[in-house]
Formats: structure tokens, C-alpha cells, sequence
């Protein structure tokens, strides 16, 4: 059963960076396409971003574009998220999941309902 692990969420001040972990658990990842999400209190969750499996298609929602960027370590068997520039709007659950889709040539970004193994998610807080 897909199963992810998020990690390396905090607090930080605006501007800040943090780099979040996707690790996948108890199966290999690298047949998935991989996207982030995050869920702000009273929001719906939102798509971030997402990687392809060769890691050669990503996309980034305008909010995040320029800002942060997704990675994966096949050998690790992780996915990375570079957030840098962060702002108080960032701050959000984030969590990870696998495309229901094996070998997909590219990713698909924002469409939640075409992700399983969502983890627990980790919170990310950006304030002063």
C-alpha cells in the first residue's frame, strides 16, 4: 500500500526557506509521478506542485512559481520541497502523495483526486 512520510516543516520568519521531505514508506516511489499539496485552516487543499517520474515534467501553481522547487533522490527514494522566499500565505499543512497513475510521462499538478498515500502532512509556519 503507497504510504508517504512528510517531514522538515516548522516555523520561519517571511523570507525565510525550509526543504521538505516526501520519503516514501514501504514501497518504491520512482513508478510514481509525486505532488505536493498543503491545506491552509478554513481552505481546501490546494496542489503546490508536482514531478514527473523521470523527473523531467514539473509544474508549479503561479502562487509558488519562482519560489520553490520540487526534486526527487531516486537512490532515497525522496522527494524534496526547496521553499525559499517564504510568505505568511505559505503557511499551510503540506503533504505528499503518489499519482494513482504509474509511469505517467508527465505530472499531474492541483488534481487531488488523481493522488493516493497521503502521509499526515507537516506544518509549515511562516510568520515574524
Amino acid at each position: 500500500q503507497l504510504q508517504f512520510v512528510e517531514s522538515g516543516g516548522g516555523l520561519v520568519q517571511p523570507g525565510g526557506s525550509l526543504r521538505l521531505s516526501c520519503a516514501a514508506s514501504g514501497f518504491t516511489s520512482d513508478y510514481y509521478g509525486i505532488g505536493w499539496f498543503r491545506q491552509a485552516p478554513g481552505k481546501e487543499r490546494e496542489g503546490v506542485t508536482c514531478i514527473s517520474v523521470s523527473g523531467g515534467n514539473t509544474n508549479y501553481a503561479d502562487s509558488v512559481a519562482g519560489r520553490f522547487t520540487i526534486s526527487r533522490d531516486i537512490a532515497k527514494n525522496t522527494v524534496y520541497l526547496q521553499m525559499n522566499s517564504l510568505k505568511p500565505e505559505d503557511t499551510a499543512v503540506y503533504y505528499c502523495a503518489a499519482d494513482r497513475s504509474p509511469w505517467a510521462p508527465t505530472c499531474r499538478l492541483g488534481r487531488s483526486e488523481v493522488y493516493t498515500g497521503w502521509g499526515r502532512g507537516t506544518q509549515v509556519t511562516v510568520s515574524s
